[in-house]
């Protein structure tokens, strides 16, 4: 490969060696969207006590108790949806970006050399 001429080197370069890194950064980055945010994990516990604010049920048939013990344990449960329900769209939306993002980058790194040649065809048509 080095007896090659420098465009073949570059062609190579920009349009196959440099994608695969890309797409490999890209790919990171998508990893990484779905572990700060923890989607697989919120989407296990979707209905769990929200921070584990768990009450015990008395012992005895105390009703007014055990009905405040019942009422204090699903209001935990669906608050603790609510605000899982808020990061996954966060989370959701992050990695939206990041898949948008990464197509432009990568789209416009291909056609990148085809913006240079019409830039440069542009500017001398110009003159």
């Amino acid at each position: 490969m080095t007896n090659s001429n420098i465009f073949v080197l570059w062609f190579s370069w920009h349009f196959f060696e440099a994608p695969k890194f890309i797409l490999g950064v890209w790919k990171n980055f998508i990893g990484f969207s779905v572990e700060i945010f923890s989607t697989p994990l919120l989407l296990k516990t979707f209905f769990s006590p929200w921070r584990r604010y768990n009450w015990s049920y008395p012992r005895g048939l105390d009703f007014g108790k055990i009905f405040e013990t019942l009422t204090s344990n699903i209001f935990s449960r669906i608050l603790g949806a609510i605000m899982r329900t808020g990061l996954l769209i966060g989370g959701i939306a992050f990695q939206i970006t990041v898949l948008l993002g990464g197509l432009v980058l990568f789209i416009g790194w291909l056609i990148l050399p085809l913006f240079c040649i019409a830039g440069l065809l542009f500017s001398f048509s110009i003159i």
